[in-house]
């Protein structure tokens, strides 16, 4: 039998994995829904401290965009800055996070994915790429009041979850947004 040739230690493993896997529910299955459009009705948190927030709940604070010295250099994933790709730097956000990032003064919108750290300025919440800073159009301030839905969140167990932003998408525009985001 399966118990008598499992080792106690590979048992409890798959007990430990099934765990976290059904803890985390599916792009499609309507509780991952339920959660998104619940995290989507809480107030905006803003961050605090630099602890990595896997909640997918918004935030809110303010915006600034990559200086142009900063165009090729590392980011936090290994990636290289690219002035044109839709990127963002997040200290609390997970790296991979794909986000939909609103200017709450004018409206405009731009998804991003999380693949740097920073900004290391007060009571700024996101970096983006010039690119995404034209979309937001926040170029010539430099910085803008922003909100920021995470969309899909990368979980410490290898799994996503949807955040937020999820909870105004179809489950085939998540898919779109996740592919674009992988893409680069």
């Amino acid at each position: 039998t399966f118990a008598a040739k499992t080792p106690l230690w590979t048992a409890c493993g798959m007990v430990v994995a099934a765990t976290i896997a059904s803890a985390t529910p599916s792009h499609n299955s309507p509780r991952a829904r339920e959660e998104a459009q619940r995290l989507d009705q809480l107030p905006p948190i803003t961050p605090s401290s630099k602890a990595i927030d896997h909640s997918g709940r918004k935030q809110k604070g303010q915006a600034s965009y990559y200086a142009p010295n900063l165009a090729h250099r590392k980011m936090a994933d290994g990636n290289r800055m690219n002035p044109q790709a839709r990127v963002a730097a997040s200290k609390t956000l997970p790296l991979g996070t794909t986000a939909r990032v609103v200017n709450l003064q004018t409206g405009k919108a731009a998804v991003v994915k999380i693949e740097d750290r920073g900004p290391f300025a007060a009571n700024r919440v996101m970096d983006v790429t010039p690119k995404v800073a034209e979309e937001l159009a926040m170029t010539k301030r430099g910085v803008a009041p922003v909100e920021v839905k995470p969309i899909t969140v990368p979980q410490p167990n290898g799994e996503t979850k949807l955040g937020a932003g999820a909870a105004e998408l179809t489950p085939q525009q998540i898919r779109e947004v996740s592919r674009i985001a992988a893409s680069r």
